[in-house]
């Protein structure tokens, strides 16, 4: 038994890691768009485009973060 709850740790670690990675905020990003794509679709109105522009959006704003980190810790 203690191998299947190992194994099921490893296996939700795996995905935690694969999904979230270092930066959570993108994988909020990706989730808040999906649903409101999804309640968007089923009120009638195209919002296929919707997560693609967060997307964008969310790792220009991940990677002006990020740089902006590394030239306060560099400075």
């Amino acid at each position: 038994m203690e191998r299947i709850w190992s194994w099921l740790y490893a296996f939700g670690r795996f995905w935690y890691g694969f999904i979230i990675g270092d930066d959570w905020t993108l994988a909020a990003t990706v989730a808040v768009g999906l649903v409101l794509t999804a309640v968007l679709n089923a009120r009638g109105f195209v919002a296929w485009w919707m997560v693609p522009v967060l997307v964008i959006v969310a790792v220009g704003v991940s990677l002006r973060r990020a740089s902006h980190a590394h030239s306060v810790v560099a400075a």
